[in-house]
């Protein structure tokens, strides 16, 4: 049997084709009643539709399509339906309101549509239209970029044919033009995967920092739209593409082509090796996919190594910032570090090998100083193989040869390998030997003051392996003195190249491990000064040989304990024995920080913290952790550190990078966040992010101090706003400030009472007292009991605000220990104001909590205290304590337990 549906639309059919088309009208209106069929219900429709149109006069079946037209958002057909209704009977209301009603929504669907389009439109227009004011011009790719930022708007550009428009406006080569295109397509392809597979791939071939860095910034909107790194919530609109493996693969060789093409300028390229570096390696080692790496070294390890082994004393080379081949060398580190197995680091390698044995060439100078330029890279990235493969056959040879070479720029680069070859580390021992000798007779043969200055260097590299060990001193008495001051001449000479100056810091950085060499330093005012202002240069490559002379300076570094058996046990064995030099001694260390800070070293850290994060690098930033730390180290410092910002540089700090600078950093904020006013060291929304480092320093494995430091600060930020007291709940941190309050260390449970007394306004830290089963309570009613003032003070405080708060809790301090009634009565009679204030507010909260416990409370001694105090004359200093005794006594006056004194 046939479904009702379908035998009224069989039937509608046949009344049609007989030209009944009242009769086929009505029975397709019943089918579509009874229809369940989704498909067959859309043909019935259609049938219907068709049959109206042949019999437009039927006017109820056209306002039933009308109506139909208009639930399916099809307002114009609906409008025209209803139009013609109200020709044939043009006094019905219900007609007339409908069109009028319909007319409305039309209009105002057209005004959106029309004003969106008109708008994205209009704004092209004006863009690439040469005429047009520069303003104008401003505005409008502002409103665009504004625009592509929401989701309807960005839909809208991309319907609008945006993506050609933007193209266009790329092609202008304008750097307005081309940033603000770079921007809006930023806007549309977050999280959008759709949208992005239309994007097509751009090259950054404009000359401005801030196209690189929008270009980067739109490479990285696209791999996180693929990738799923974007991880916020988009509307039903936005676009599943299942499998974006090849598209991914597709950036990173359009990344890899973008490094070794001509047409990229050098801002475009550090960028694109930039996203190489945060893209590629795995962020968590446990991750088992490190596919990535695997890819970009087979399809892109030899362009890496080329950026490394340009010259950019030569002609026809890449173009290049000063960080390029820095930022190259730290992807190199990067992706080897990422390898898990020998057969992979191995491969690594025989690439690397095969690229430098490749470039040698008798016949060609520049291919073989590219090949050497190219293996510094490698010993300033994975050093274990670049220092492997200058142990190869020839390399030495070819150093040599380049050493004796007419060139300038030959000599220059065999000089920079022979420096970056040269570590206590390198195993490479020929480089040792034969390095001294040929950097010995360079520095002094040449003239060259750029060849000399780096030949220096390498000699005081070679020269340095002691450290600071005051026995192991590797020149004649005095020479490194001499050095040093040749290395300040130079950096203090402003006719001499920043990048040549350069290499007087990193002489420095090496030499400072010597503190005689260290003390003539920061007495040399200029050269400190000077030493600051290359750090706030462009060429980023200077901050770690920077770090390593301040680490020096203030004595920051990792100092071995010197134990006198073990010293006793060395002598008696004939092992050789560290010294301490005596300026290395506390008080000159002290001496130096004050220098350093008087010349403006603060302002030079804050500027280097905000540099590019792949050059700086983990270990820089534990450099730089370790300097502010020690010089926080003195207080009546900490205001300067602040005035000049370095509470705000330190947060970065603490909050990525090694674990030994993180905690380093975290300790420098606890004693800025310990004295000073949170909200000037912090400023704004930044306070917030305090809070976790110094949490951190909460556990047992940090030392007394840092504990002690971290309270103290935690104590200062508990004390502004509920904002805080909730984050550092959310951090924690409670159970750790619970466990110091037991601490024996006095002011280690003195700063962990102070912190309570100031959290525990909060109802999640109040609920947390009255759970049964626990001593928190116990613990605070003991501690009001100790000798330690300020211990007292804290406890009795934080007392008063909990039985303030909950009734419960005075009734439960009387039964955790006998002794409570005596404790109350110690602190009413306490010398020290703020602590009686406290012990009679307590008494107060009481009486007004139980009957039955402020009756026990006046039939004690505590009646006559409270009398003694309250019936004292008015005196300002103790004004608070007489009131608060006094309203104690109207409480118990109005409970009718004691009658006025007639």
């Amino acid at each position: 049997t046939k479904v009702p549906s379908v035998e009224k639309y069989d039937e509608g059919n046949k009344h049609f084709q007989a030209g009944d088309i009242d009769k086929a009208i009505e029975c397709y209106t019943n089918a579509i009643k009874t229809c369940k069929d989704k498909m067959l219900l859309g043909v019935i429709h259609r049938n219907r539709s068709a049959s109206i149109d042949v019999n437009a006069s039927d006017i109820k079946a056209l306002y039933r399509r009308c109506q139909a037209y208009e639930k399916l958002g099809k307002l114009d057909m609906a409008f025209k339906d209803v139009q013609r209704c109200a020709t044939i009977e043009p006094k019905n209301k219900t007609f007339l309101e409908t069109l009028r009603r319909l007319g409305a929504e039309i209009q105002q669907k057209l005004k959106t549509t029309f004003s969106t389009d008109s708008r994205v439109q209009n704004m092209f227009d004006i863009l690439l239209e040469e005429e047009a004011d520069k303003e104008k011009k401003e505005k409008a790719a502002n409103n665009l970029i504004v625009l592509a930022r929401e989701d309807a708007g960005a839909e809208r550009i991309f319907q609008n044919n945006g993506m050609s428009l933007l193209i266009q406006l790329i092609d202008t080569g304008k750097p307005e033009m081309v940033l603000a295109a770079i921007r809006t397509l930023s806007g549309m392809c977050t999280g959008h995967k759709a949208r992005v597979r239309d994007t097509g791939w751009i090259w950054e071939d404009g000359v401005t920092y801030k196209i690189a860095v929008a270009t980067c910034n739109l490479f990285q909107c696209v791999y996180d739209s693929l990738t799923g790194g974007d991880k916020r919530v988009y509307g039903k609109e936005e676009s599943l593409v299942l499998d974006s493996t090849k598209d991914l693969k597709t950036i990173l060789l359009a990344l890899l082509d973008m490094i070794v093409n001509k047409n990229v300028s050098g801002h475009g390229r550090d960028q694109a090796l930039n996203l190489l570096s945060k893209n590629v390696p795995r962020k968590d080692k446990k991750d088992q996919d490190h596919s990535k790496t695997l890819f970009t070294i087979d399809h892109g390890l030899k362009k890496i190594l080329k950026v490394c082994g340009q010259v950019p004393d030569l002609p026809n080379q890449l173009p290049m910032t000063d960080n390029t081949q820095l930022i190259a060398s730290i992807l190199l580190n990067k992706l080897y570090d990422d390898l898990r197995c020998d057969p992979e680091r191995d491969n690594f390698r025989d690439i690397c090998d095969e690229y430098i044995k490749n470039k040698f060439d008798p016949n060609n100078m520049d291919k073989n100083i590219h090949a050497i330029n190219a293996l510094s890279g490698l010993l300033q990235g994975p050093f274990e193989v670049g220092n492997i493969l200058a142990g190869r056959q020839g390399v030495m040879e070819m150093m040599v040869a380049l050493c004796g070479s007419e060139r300038e720029v030959d000599q220059l680069v065999a000089v920079e390998a022979l420096i970056h070859a040269s570590s206590k580390m390198s195993r490479a021992s020929f480089i040792i030997t034969n390095g001294v000798s040929l950097l010995k007779d360079i520095y002094k043969k040449t003239k060259n003051e750029k060849i000399k200055i780096r030949a220096l260097v390498g000699l005081c590299k070679l020269g340095s392996a002691g450290g600071d060990d005051y026995s192991m001193r590797q020149f004649a008495e005095g020479s490194t003195e001499k050095l040093a001051k040749q290395c300040r001449k130079w950096l203090c000479n402003p006719s001499i190249d920043v990048r040549t100056r350069k290499w007087a810091i990193e002489g420095l950085a090496y030499l400072t491990n010597d503190a005689d060499v260290k003390d003539d330093f920061v007495e040399d005012e200029p050269a400190m000064r000077a030493m600051f202002e290359l750090s706030k240069s462009t060429d980023k490559t200077i901050l770690y040989a920077v770090a390593c002379t301040l680490v020096n300076c203030t004595n920051s570094y990792d100092k071995k304990e010197i134990i006198p058996e073990l010293v006793q046990l060395a002598q008696f064995s004939k092992q050789h024995v560290p010294e301490q030099h005596p300026k290395d001694k506390k008080d000159f260390v002290a001496k130096r920080v004050k220098r350093l800070l008087k010349a403006g070293v603060i302002s030079a850290l804050t500027c280097m913290v905000k540099a590019d994060s792949s050059i700086l690098t983990d270990q820089t930033k534990e450099m730089l952790a370790r300097v502010f730390l020690a010089l926080a180290e003195d207080a009546k410092d900490r205001g300067t550190i602040v005035a000049q910002g370095g509470g705000k540089a330190l947060i970065p700090l603490a909050l990525e990078g090694t674990e030994a600078g993180k905690i380093r950093a975290s300790h420098a904020l606890a004693k800025i966040a310990a004295i000073s006013n949170p909200d000037i060291a912090f400023p704004g929304e930044r306070i917030y992010e305090v809070v976790r480092p110094l949490v951190s320093l909460l556990n047992t494995e940090r030392d007394g101090l840092q504990n002690y430091e971290a309270l103290m600060g935690l104590t200062n930020l508990a004390a502004l706003n509920d904002k805080l007291r909730v984050k550092i709940i959310k951090e924690k941190a409670l159970p750790e400030i619970e466990n110091y309050m037991f601490e024996e260390h006095e002011q280690i449970r003195q700063a962990a009472t102070e912190c309570m007394c100031n959290l525990v306004v909060c109802k999640e830290v109040q609920e947390r007292y009255m759970e049964d089963g626990n001593d928190k309570l116990k613990l605070l009613v003991l501690l009001c009991s100790e000798d330690d003032e300020k211990l007292q003070r804290a406890a009795a405080g934080a007392l008063a605000m909990l039985t303030a708060a909950q009734k419960k809790l005075c009734t439960k301090l009387t039964l955790v220990t006998v002794q409570w009634m005596e404790i109350l009565q110690r602190l009413c009679l306490h010398d020290n104001l703020q602590v009686q204030h406290r012990g009679l507010v307590i008494v107060y909260n009481m009486l007004n909590a139980d009957s039955e416990l402020a009756k026990k409370l006046i039939e004690s001694e505590i009646l006559e205290i409270l009398s003694v105090i309250g019936k004292q004359e008015d005196n300002p200093s103790k004004q608070e304590v007489i009131d608060v005794a006094r309203s104690c006594l109207v409480k118990a006056m109005d409970l009718g337990l004691i009658k006025p004194f007639s």
